[in-house]
């Protein structure tokens, strides 16, 4: 099993879909938050609606849209729908964010800040610990995700860790000693990350 080209897939993609995440999710949880515009709490109330929605029905629409823009055994369909923001993460920063005062924010205006630079300069810093619970979330989702790589990664070069399980099954027999090592294998990052970093995430929700 070629564990390091499956090790470095499985690194990309998780790095590069929490810094889509974070990004996407925290720029739109700052609009929902501390801007007003007519229709936000509609548009909100739409946006929370999708998460009702299962990934079920969406995967073969999904799947026809990823396959016309030729992007089918690459990465590209596991990193670039992280950087749309996710509805569970943008909940979870728009409710941290209405906890930070707003003098803040008048008081960043008062000294001529544009709401990029209150989005980036104030709320981020004070947003650490959601932010840090968004990331911990996000890498391990991505870090254990089976159905995306199994669905658009036809290629053995550019599959994950999770798919890199299937190498140890055969049609008529499964190495189940070297099945269990590569889950520990699989698994032991998202324990560390989880061990180290649990302060925050509590801290977060």
């Amino acid at each position: 099993v070629p564990t390091l080209t499956y090790l470095k897939n499985s690194v990309i993609v998780a790095s590069l879909s929490i810094v889509g995440l974070v990004f996407s999710s925290s720029l739109v949880a700052f609009a929902f938050s501390r801007i007003s515009w007519p229709g936000r709490n509609a548009w909100f109330a739409i946006l929370l609606a999708t998460m009702m929605l299962p990934s079920q029905v969406t995967m073969i629409p999904v799947f026809v849209l990823f396959y016309r823009l030729g992007w089918v055994n690459t990465l590209k369909p596991l990193i670039v729908p992280s950087f749309f923001g996710s509805a569970f993460y943008i909940f979870l920063l728009r409710q941290f964010a209405l906890g930070i005062p707003r003098e803040l924010d008048e008081s960043a205006v008062i000294d001529g800040a544009n709401p990029l630079v209150i989005w980036f300069r104030i709320m981020l810093p004070l947003s650490g610990p959601a932010l840090a619970a968004v990331a911990i979330f996000s890498f391990v989702g991505c870090w254990n995700d089976f159905m995306g790589p199994l669905i658009y990664l036809n290629r053995t070069d550019q599959w994950t860790l999770p798919l890199g399980l299937l190498a140890f099954r055969t049609k008529y027999t499964t190495a189940w000693a070297q099945l269990m090592a590569y889950s520990t294998l699989v698994m032991l990052p998202c324990l560390l990350v989880f061990f180290f970093f649990q302060r925050y995430f509590i801290q977060g929700i």
